[in-house]
Parts: structure tokens; sequence; C-alpha cells
């Protein structure tokens, strides 16, 4: 990570709760990414509220220089990718889907460093034009990758859950050094069809992607399926992932107005 004392600005979209009649409207997200941010990347995070489509995008682009993107309890509603509609009781946030997607593809075009994170890779990859399986257990010699009903426990929950296999020579693999690592699991929908100029970076056995990078993307772009904020500094990859992101974004702040 840069050494620059300066502190690189990492907007990071929160979720969207409709208002009812006995609570007004909210905005939330959990602190451990903005905290990793913080920590590990050397950064200054900032929330941006899911406004939608009265965002003032062209604003926020101008003023972050990386974008953090959260896990959530909504999937990425399937219009936006072709998908079959949801079921009736399907929780969604459309209003996080209207803000983040084309912060997304702004970034990317303005050479902003993009990192996502379990619903935040399921966002990049839609966001430029890739799609999603709605429910992995239900496919085919797939396993159940959704969050442990058994415990309450955030550390149990959070543990562990399989291994993942690290694309040779791969962005990844790069940063590790190593092509086998293990990851927590917490996800029912995963990433079908990988974006145009995305290639996949680690996989689980089963085959679910795990991980997407953007290659000739200007700057780090990111995206990874397992929680990589939950006590990232006490896994290896998650450390580095975080450490890249950093630099990343400390080298569009010295470099964007020049």
């Amino acid at each position: 990570m840069s050494s620059n004392s300066k502190k690189p600005i990492i907007g990071v979209p929160v979720n969207h709760t409709p208002a009812t009649e006995e609570m007004s409207a909210l905005f939330s997200t959990a602190e451990k990414y903005a905290r990793a941010s913080m920590e590990i990347s050397g950064t200054a995070p900032i929330l941006i509220p899911a406004f939608g489509d009265a965002t003032p995008f062209d604003a926020i682009l101008d003023s972050i220089d990386g974008l953090l993107l959260t896990g959530g309890r909504a999937n990425v509603e399937p219009h936006h990718y072709g998908g079959p509609p949801f079921p009736d009781d399907e929780f969604i946030d459309p209003e996080r889907d209207k803000t983040v997607l084309p912060l997304i593809r702004g970034c990317i075009a303005r050479g902003i460093p993009v990192f996502g994170i379990c619903r935040g890779i399921q966002e990049i990859n839609v966001a430029m034009g890739g799609t999603l399986h709605y429910r992995v257990h239900v496919l085919p010699g797939k396993n159940d990758h959704r969050m442990r009903q058994d415990t309450d426990i955030m550390a149990e929950r959070y543990e562990p859950r399989h291994p993942i296999t690290l694309t040779p020579n791969g962005f990844l693999h790069e940063l590790l050094g190593q092509t086998e690592t293990t990851v927590n699991s917490l996800h029912a929908q995963s990433v079908d069809r990988v974006a145009d100029g995305f290639v996949v970076e680690a996989v689980s056995p089963d085959g679910v992607i795990e991980a997407i990078h953007m290659p000739q993307a200007k700057r780090f772009t990111v995206g990874v399926q397992w929680h990589a904020e939950w006590l990232p500094h006490e896994h290896d990859l998650a450390k580095e992932l975080f450490g890249a992101f950093g630099d990343a974004a400390h080298d569009h702040a010295s470099n964007k107005n020049t």
C-alpha cells in the first residue's frame, strides 16, 4: 500500500429500506466493510445514499477514489440482466440497484478502482452485461452456499466453509502466491455468464465462480463472492486484496487531476 499521507476517498453504497407507516425510510450497511477499507487499504470511507435515479452520479464520481461494494440481504433484480422474475416474496432493493449499477459503469469508465464483495461481485457482473444464477443450491451438482441457519453466532456463520482454486497466473494468484485458499460462504445467487472483459479468478470445488477481474481496466476492478471484509487481517488473500485496492485508490487520488 502507498505511503502517501493523503487518504483516498472510498465510496461505500448503502442498502435502502422503504418507509412504512411506523418507520421512516432507512439507509444502512455493516460497519466491517468501511473499517476494513480504512484500516487495511489506508483510505477514508464515506457512505453513498441509495437515492436511485436521483443520485448525483457525476458529483460522486468526481469525489471518490474507489468504490467498495458490500454484501446485502437483497439480490440484484433479474430485469437488470434478463433473468426470470423473482417470486413475489423475494426481498429486493431497487433503489440500491439503480444507484450502484450506474456507479460501477462510471467508475470503470473513469479508471476508479472497484472492489465488490458478495452482492458486490454480482453487481459488477450485472452492471457490465453479465448474468446471475438465482439459486445456486438448486442447480445440478452444486452445493448449498447459503448462510448457515443452525447458529446465530457471527463467528460461526462467517467461518471458512470450503476451498477455492485460484486461476494459475491470474491476478489473485499473483497477489497470494499460491493457487488455493479457504473462504466463507453466505450467498444464494452467483455469477452465471461472466461479463465481457472480465475473467474468472477463482472457483469453488463444485464450479461456482468465486472471483472475477477485469484485466484491461485502468485500475483494480475485482469482485469476490465470499465475505473478504470478515476478519481480513487474519485472511491472507483478503488482506492482499484490500491492500491492492488501497494502492489503486492512492494512485487514482494522486493522478486524477493530472
